[in-house]
């Protein structure tokens, strides 16, 4: 049946407001980023300097701190990716397995979340406190006096580990809720085959969770690393990038650079910031691409 062009013009009208809203909201505001961003600007006067690619020179070739940054980011995201993701795979198939209680599991392991980022950060700055700190006490009570006193955000070695910690216990909910969904998917059929031959759970995981899972897993893993790589309100909460920087991230750089008045040069940091997401995003959508395809 051929649609005439009343019928494409019909279509086109329903279109044009989420067409609108996306060129005011989406579009827009990037292309502004790429214009402040070759300017040089304080955020508040009329006057801006083309400065063209300079800010963009220094941020790669002359601004280790935010690198180091980047590297900081880095490890909280390879943190994630297996810790977070593994725990989160792990409840997600005992919760598959029909136990007693299965739905308030789920609402259990999903509440994390949904919590507030500024409150849950402010109430793990109470547990990891080195004068009072919930942690401390219970280790001094289990015979572990040498941290009774121990400041676990205060120290270089423990700091962005502790954060860490704060994000995965935080953010696993999310990949439980959808390696679930996931798994739920999966035909039982599959599995009632595999015993007939007699696969073990080993092997059924192998054979048939696991490759049935990877676009799930690609899911799972590029919103890990994309809510991993722009933490932002854990880290200003609980220890506003320091001691000494050590716990930096790219956006709370970004942040900081903007509250001190250099407005042009945060945006080029958070250009420079979001080409390295979506170089990312990509790579891992191409070696997922190449895994289902090793798996067929």
């Amino acid at each position: 049946m051929k649609i005439t062009p009343k019928e494409k013009l019909g279509n086109f009208i329903f279109v044009i407001p989420a067409l609108v809203l996306f060129l005011i909201f989406s579009l827009y505001p990037i292309l502004r980023t790429f214009e402040l961003s070759v300017f040089q600007w304080n955020g508040i006067d009329k006057n801006m300097l083309f400065v063209g690619f300079a800010q963009y020179k220094h941020i790669l070739f002359n601004n280790p701190a935010f690198w180091k940054s980047m590297a900081n980011a880095g490890i909280i995201t390879v943190l994630a990716l297996t810790l977070q993701n593994g725990l989160a795979l792990l409840l997600a198939l005992l919760v598959t397995k029909n136990i007693r209680g299965e739905n308030i599991y789920r609402t259990i392991f999903f509440l994390p979340p949904v919590l507030s980022g500024i409150v849950v950060g402010l109430i793990w700055k109470f547990v990891f406190d080195g004068n009072f700190g919930i942690l401390n006490h219970f280790l001094t009570s289990i015979g572990f006096s040498n941290f009774a006193d121990y400041a676990w955000l205060s120290e270089v070695r423990t700091a962005l580990f502790s954060v860490a910690v704060v994000h995965m216990w935080k953010g696993f909910g999310y990949g439980f809720i959808i390696l679930l969904a996931g798994l739920q998917t999966i035909p039982v059929e599959l599995y009632e085959a595999a015993e007939v031959d007699g696969a073990d759970s080993w092997q059924q995981f192998k054979n048939i969770t696991f490759p049935l899972l990877i676009p799930i897993f690609t899911i799972v893993s590029i919103l890990t690393i994309l809510g991993s790589m722009q933490i932002f309100d854990l880290i200003y909460s609980m220890t506003r990038g320091g001691p000494a920087g050590h716990t930096h991230v790219p956006i709370t750089k970004i942040y900081e650079y903007m509250s001190n008045g250099e407005f042009g040069y945060s945006t080029a940091m958070a250009v420079v910031f979001g080409m390295v997401l979506l170089i990312i995003s990509f790579a891992q959508i191409y070696a997922s691409k190449k895994l289902n395809y090793n798996n067929r």
